[in-house]
Order: C-alpha cells, then sequence, then structure tokens
C-alpha cells in the first residue's frame, strides 16, 4: 500500500511539472535542463516504484563461509 501510494504521489507531481512547463515555459535552456532533473526521477519512481536494495541481500547469512583449499605445492 505505502509503494503504492509513492508511486500516486510521484506521478501527481510529474504531471504538476509537466503542466507548469507548458503553461509557463522556461525562461533560458538552463532553467529547462534544471526542470527536467527532477521529472526524469519523479517519472522514475512513478513507473517502476521504490527500488528496495540495489545490491541483492544473500541467502543464508547464518551458514559458515566456504573453505578455500590452499593452491597445491
Amino acid at each position: 500500500m505505502n509503494a503504492l501510494l509513492l508511486r500516486l504521489v510521484c506521478g501527481l507531481l510529474f504531471s504538476v511539472l509537466v503542466l507548469g512547463a507548458i503553461v509557463r515555459p522556461p525562461d533560458n535552456f538552463g532553467q529547462g535542463l534544471g526542470m527536467l532533473l527532477p521529472a526524469v526521477m519523479l517519472l522514475g519512481v512513478a513507473l517502476k516504484g521504490p527500488r528496495r536494495s540495489i545490491i541483492p541481500k544473500r541467502r543464508g547469512s547464518g551458514a559458515a563461509p566456504r573453505q578455500v583449499e590452499p593452491p597445491g605445492p
């Protein structure tokens, strides 16, 4: 439920940002690029949802570590 609410809010903020850029376009190219970064971030969260972790968690963390045999003589 929490992820769905976050996606809905980010989608709403993205649409408000786009409509604001249509109604009042930015004055110069730098302002347009400054509006583009937050818009892309909001759209990414709205489409994909929040990401839990970039690095996948290892299974069986309570198991003993693997033994590595030293190379032969």
